[in-house]
């Protein structure tokens, strides 16, 4: 709790302390405590205690204040304490103070801490996983209906997933689950059905939302679209695996959403369409009709609307392309139609704009409609959101969270993959720098 310039004034007496003294410090935020205090003390870092232990503790206590309390009660509280004595007695003495019946039962220290069953919260991860999203976010209610903060669930599906992780490379390894209970059977059960790579993807989405569902103004909402997108990337290929496939022209890459082991999703979760690679120097990426006669007298077929920024700057229509990028809301496109909503900055034109540039190009007439509401983000807005995903996934890497505490202010300017040792790293762009 001391701050720099209190430090600092201690530095003296701690380079040539009295005799009779001895300077002790706890902390449980060492990283705040500065080098040059570090540097002249001996460290000892104390370790948590484990939760058998600390249950015992516990319910020695109960005894002696002679409070009745179930084992699955005190269990929950040591959990919530994270192996900190100080912090399981603080919350044993809160759940005393706020108990009216004769014993305290795990049910009032879930509705005191808001937390959810581990049981029901396994059923919501599976039904996540398995992409049956209505059912996921149905449970997800019933879990908040029942006194669950929705960043306790966030926090616990991290738990499952991290557990499911170990025992995934190393059998028989404890943690979230007790080893003997049938939720762990559950759990080792589920880990033979899911791949490391699925379960990695699915931890980064999970801290993703746990860091939106802390910082919303509706928490439960963030909850819920946290799922909605884990729910919807669940069964996709590694992004390495989809390289490979495009790049050897081996299969087609799956891009559709079904539950493991079978069929059956029917929850609306349509496949993703995919675009295959423009051959080198072509250009744009994007598929054109084949023609017997010569592949360069094809008529294009849009079928994104980044087809349609890209051929745009193709044919010098560099301030189309702009609008499309910027200004352009998609609703539908399909051969011969588009609709969209347009932007507020959006030129009145663009639309007649559009239904003449399409005709120019595809030979055939187009109808541009414009709608008041709905529409998708613009490809500027999507690109922004990717760009501000990456930025918070650095942001979550331990050495990077560690450079940025020490050096308060300090901001990431650019994130780039790296690069062979032979090839230069590239520059940041100069909007980034």
């Amino acid at each position: 709790m001391l701050s720099k310039p209190a430090f600092n004034a201690l530095l003296k007496t701690l380079e040539e302390p009295p005799p009779h003294v001895k300077f002790i410090f706890a902390t449980t935020e060492i990283r705040k405590v500065p080098v040059t205090i570090l540097s002249r003390c001996q460290r000892f870092d104390l370790r948590r205690i484990e939760t058998g232990e600390l249950i015992a503790h516990l319910k020695s206590i109960a005894e002696k204040e002679q409070v009745k309390i179930e084992d699955a009660a005190l269990a929950l509280v040591a959990r919530a304490a994270e192996g900190s004595v100080r912090d399981g007695l603080s919350l044993l003495d809160q759940a005393i103070a706020h108990n009216e019946s004769a014993v305290i039962t795990a049910e009032t220290i879930r509705g005191m801490l808001g937390l959810a069953d581990r049981g029901r919260v396994l059923d919501l991860f599976e039904k996540t996983m398995g992409g049956k999203v209505s059912e996921a976010l149905a449970a997800l209610g019933e879990l908040h209906a029942c006194g669950a903060d929705p960043l306790a669930v966030m926090q616990d599906l991290l738990e499952i997933v991290h557990f499911l992780t170990r025992v995934k490379v190393a059998p028989g390894a404890e943690g979230f689950f007790d080893g003997a209970s049938s939720e762990a059977k559950r759990a080792a059960e589920m880990a033979g059905k899911l791949s490391v790579p699925s379960l990695t993807r699915a931890w980064s989405m999970l801290l993703k939302g746990l860091i939106e569902v802390r910082d919303a103004a509706r928490p439960l909402a963030a909850c819920e679209m946290a799922l909605i997108r884990l729910a919807y990337a669940a069964d996709l290929p590694p992004t390495d695996k989809l390289v490979r496939d495009l790049q050897d022209g081996s299969s087609t890459p799956r891009n559709s959403l079904s539950p493991q082991g079978g069929e059956g999703k029917g929850e609306g979760v349509r496949p993703r369409s995919s675009l295959p690679l423009a051959p080198k120097g072509e250009g744009a990426s994007l598929a054109t009709a084949p023609n017997a006669e010569s592949s360069t007298d094809a008529a294009p077929a849009f079928r994104t609307l980044e087809d349609l920024a890209a051929y745009a700057q193709s044919k010098g229509a560099q301030v189309l392309k702009v609008n499309i990028e910027n200004d352009v809301h998609l609703v539908s496109l399909e051969p011969g139609r588009l609709e969209f909503r347009p932007g507020p900055r959006a030129p009145r034109t663009l639309a007649a704009d559009l239904a003449q540039k399409l005709k120019d190009w595809t030979g055939t007439r187009w109808v541009v409609t414009l709608a008041r509401e709905g529409g998708q983000p613009t490809l500027a807005e999507q690109k922004k959101a990717v760009k501000a995903a990456r930025h918070e996934r650095v942001l979550q890497e331990p050495l990077v969270r560690a450079v940025m505490d020490r050096f308060p202010g300090a901001e990431i300017v650019h994130v780039y993959d790296k690069e062979p040792e032979d090839v230069a790293a590239p520059m940041p762009e100069k909007d980034e720098e």
